[in-house]
């Protein structure tokens, strides 16, 4: 039995890590390779138009289940299956759902070993044992949100394996290639902000996301993608990790994950009082 997401335990130290969020990119492109995932998020997914606001809620969703307590993560967890039980449709002549197990289970897949594989680029590798609380949490975690049992491997060895296996199976698809294509064309996050200079910033945003994206995948997952990587490219990584590593170390480890567990808090708040959003922006 894992030990509840409190502080000081593995699970609340390392899942909000704002250096978690340079894996962003690569996390959404893991996601929509599984063929499953891919179809319901062509067909019920509003990112292309509006990725800012899918951003914010993937986000808020996020922070709830791992930092909004235990009635906050059950209540997240039954908002998001049912939302999920309308996701549905048809790819390639075939019936899909969003909740089909294999790929439900993969979306959370994706999610427990992001914060490790950040720890890994831009920290302190997690150890063993830091490993088994973790990730015994995090499937208490998918559990919590309806993923099965048998669907998940029951140790983080046989995990790692399982997660190998998956990328092996994937092979480029449409949602992939509108993934990258969105990120290129991106409209700006606030109406207000003069198009010359979202011009600029969008460009380098773009170039600065892509190539986390590539630097960050799996080597399993960027070959089968098509996607190059060069030594020149390694150079540039290597370096960036560097200063990202030298700044983690000016930040307290408390206030690494403060963003998540603030956004946590508020959301569970705004859950229990929902007339509140009508004073949101």
């Amino acid at each position: 039995m894992a030990p509840p997401v409190i502080r000081g335990t593995a699970a609340w130290r390392y899942f909000g890590d704002f250096r978690t969020t340079l894996l962003a990119g690569q996390v959404l492109v893991q996601q929509v390779a599984h063929p499953v995932v891919a179809a319901g998020v062509r067909d019920h997914s509003d990112y292309t138009e509006d990725p800012w606001t899918r951003l914010t809620r993937t986000g808020a969703s996020l922070s709830i289940y791992v930092y909004g307590g235990a009635e906050g993560a059950r209540f997240e967890a039954e908002r998001l299956r049912e939302l999920h039980r309308t996701f549905t449709g048809f790819s390639d002549g075939r019936r899909y759902s969003a909740l089909d197990p294999g790929a439900y289970a993969w979306v959370h897949a994706t999610l427990v070993m992001a914060p490790v594989q950040a720890q890994r680029l831009f920290g302190r590798p997690l150890s063993t044992s830091e490993l088994d609380e973790y990730y015994a949490q995090m499937c208490d975690v998918g559990r919590l949100l309806g993923v099965r049992a048998r669907d998940l491997p029951a140790s983080w060895a046989e995990f790692e394996q399982y997660y190998r296996e998956m990328l092996t199976s994937f092979s480029p698809n449409e949602t992939v290639s509108t993934l990258f294509d969105t990120i290129r064309t991106t409209r700006k996050p606030w109406s207000r902000l003069p198009d010359a200079w979202w011009a600029k910033i969008h460009k380098r945003h773009a170039q600065a996301q892509l190539f986390l994206i590539r630097a960050t995948l799996p080597d399993l997952l960027r070959t089968r993608l098509g996607l190059t990587w060069t030594a020149t490219d390694e150079r540039r990584f290597t370096r960036f990790r560097r200063v990202v590593r030298w700044l983690a170390v000016l930040v307290p480890p408390p206030l690494r994950t403060a963003h998540m567990r603030w956004i946590g808090k508020l959301n569970v708040w705004l859950r229990a009082h929902p007339w509140a959003y009508r004073l949101l922006p």
